[in-house]
């Protein structure tokens, strides 16, 4: 075994979130996991893009977790409401 553990790469930060994408894709396109779920894998992207890939693999398994965990679930008749940029919450 090497003193220096070896390093992520594209390829791997790329499989990572597809994997991750196909467990997201099982669930509703409402649900309120699978929407931040898909908001980690777009930072793992933009990670990846930079050449961040231990970052892309960190936010890849923040989604993974947020997926199988289910972390933000909405009862019945509530809905997540998310603003565009250009928008402000009504108070």
């Amino acid at each position: 075994m090497s003193a220096k553990a070896e390093e992520p790469t594209r390829e791997a930060c790329t499989a990572a979130v597809e994997q991750a994408r196909s467990i997201a894709a099982a669930l509703p396109a409402d649900d309120a996991s699978r929407y931040f779920a898909e908001r980690d894998l777009h930072q793992a992207l933009v990670e990846a893009g930079n050449g961040e890939f231990d970052d892309c693999l960190e936010a890849v398994a923040r989604a993974t977790d947020e997926l199988r965990e289910r972390r933000h679930q909405l009862r019945p008749g509530e809905r997540l409401n998310v603003l565009r940029a250009d928008e402000v919450p009504s108070h």
